[in-house]
């Protein structure tokens, strides 16, 4: 089986990720200025017969292909298997999460919703969904696609495909700069980027995001180095913000010492990072787990697909939890017309195994059900099979996730981190001026 999917042009392979030209901080920071005044009750939402069989099915998905091929079959074969009928609204991703929160103030969204993970919270706490903790029960989840779909103790969310957002290294180059194994400490990291950049030609060791719209992969690197990014609180309430603390600072002043020796670079966001990687430039970048197939779109040499290798991020103490972040789509269900059959069909959309393995092989999306991962059609896929045994298997959400203002709270720290990589600011300053303006942005 061909690991990457069928053939693909780049921007298809982005959308399959569910990144699009403006991303998911647009979108979300739009989100988030929106669900600040929402209710936090049910309060207005669409009645109707919940146990209709016609309902309605969000996505965005079906605006775009090849994904829109894809899923349609799976909505006919249960409209046809249910005599039932499905109306299938979609959105452009970039205009998605601003249009399903203005369609759901106005009660004109019901039943299934596909949602991005980072999205969860702003939804749930408009007070609209249903509680699918009853179908989660008999999906046959793995822990950790589970989890993504909880929000304040509740599980709102089913989850569709689960990943995470991780390291990934070019293997020839590795090879060439006598790296036999993988970095296990951030100190050997260290040292393996020096020998990629002993090998000159313009290679960058660790195309690391520099630029103020992906700097929020610094947060995995924070808590590398022991901070919890936010301590205590129970689903959306309490907590206190931990950047500032010693073990961020140690965690910004060793990515500087990364910039200072060039074993990164300044300028760099996502996709100048996967265009470094897929010209051969890059040793090791960071990525969600279909990165294969959005490299395989953009590279002039056929071969490189094959020499990606990914790696769990290194620790700061041999024996530490590796940190990754957790990356993947999810069905939820607003409640009115048709609502408990949707929930039916979001079970079945997201735990029957033919279904989430037919689904892989069209769109090289991994199954969230531990049947679906097992499956030999599956497993035969090596790249996706490594990343999900060790780097999924211990990735987490980004706690601030909870939060309306999410994404001013990325950029915030983002900006911070940023100012110490130019030099405008020591690691200390930069950490506690990020952690006062995270704050108050909890609070406000």
């Amino acid at each position: 089986m061909n690991s990457i999917g069928p053939t693909r042009t780049r921007r298809d392979a982005l959308r399959m990720l569910g990144i699009g030209a403006l991303g998911a901080l647009g979108a979300t920071a739009v989100a988030g200025g929106l669900t600040a005044c929402a209710p936090s009750s049910g309060s207005g939402t669409t009645g109707g017969d919940a146990a209709a069989k016609d309902f309605t099915f969000t996505s965005w998905s079906l605006n775009e292909e090849p994904s829109k091929t894809v899923v349609q079959k799976i909505v006919e074969a249960w409209e046809k298997q249910e005599k039932s009928k499905i109306r299938t609204p979609s959105y452009p991703y970039n205009e998605y999460l601003s249009q399903l929160i203005l369609k759901l103030r106005g009660g004109e969204t019901t039943g299934v919703i596909q949602l991005d993970i980072a999205w969860l919270g702003t939804l749930a706490a408009m007070g609209r969904l249903v509680d699918l903790e009853a179908q989660a029960k008999t999906g046959g989840y793995t822990e950790v696609a589970l989890t993504s779909g909880q929000y304040d103790g509740t599980q709102y969310g089913l989850p569709w495909t689960t990943g995470s957002i991780g390291l990934i290294a070019n293997g020839r180059l590795l090879d060439q700069a006598g790296i036999t194994k993988d970095p296990v400490t951030t100190q050997e990291f260290e040292d393996a980027l020096r020998a990629v950049k002993d090998l000159g030609g313009g290679v960058i060791p660790y195309a690391a995001a520099t630029k103020v719209a992906q700097l929020k992969d610094i947060l995995p690197w924070m808590q590398t180095f022991g901070c919890p990014l936010l301590e205590g609180g129970e689903g959306v309430s309490g907590g206190k913000v931990a950047i500032g603390d010693d073990a961020s600072v140690d965690a910004v002043t060793w990515y500087k010492k990364l910039y200072d020796a060039k074993l990164i670079a300044a300028d760099v966001d996502r996709f100048d990072a996967r265009a470094l990687f897929a010209q051969g430039k890059a040793g090791f970048y960071d990525d969600a787990l279909v990165a294969k197939a959005v490299i395989a779109a953009q590279a002039k040499d056929a071969g490189l697909p094959d020499a990606m290798q990914p790696v769990v991020r290194p620790v700061l103490h041999s024996g530490d939890t590796p940190q990754a972040l957790l990356w993947g789509h999810l069905l939820v269900v607003a409640r009115g017309e048709g609502s408990d059959t949707a929930a039916d069909f979001a079970l079945h959309a997201t735990a029957d195994k033919a279904t989430v393995v037919e689904y892989f092989e069209d769109l090289g999306l991994p199954p969230a059900t531990t049947a679906g991962l097992t499956d030999p059609k599956v497993t035969a896929d090596t790249f996706i099979t490594d990343w999900t045994e060790r780097i999924t298997k211990t990735a987490t959400g980004n706690p601030f996730w909870r939060y309306a203002k999410a994404a001013q709270i990325d950029e915030a720290i983002a900006k911070q981190v940023q100012s110490v990589l130019i030099g405008q600011s020591s690691a200390k300053q930069a950490m506690r001026a990020a952690g006062e303006e995270v704050t108050a942005l909890i609070e406000d």
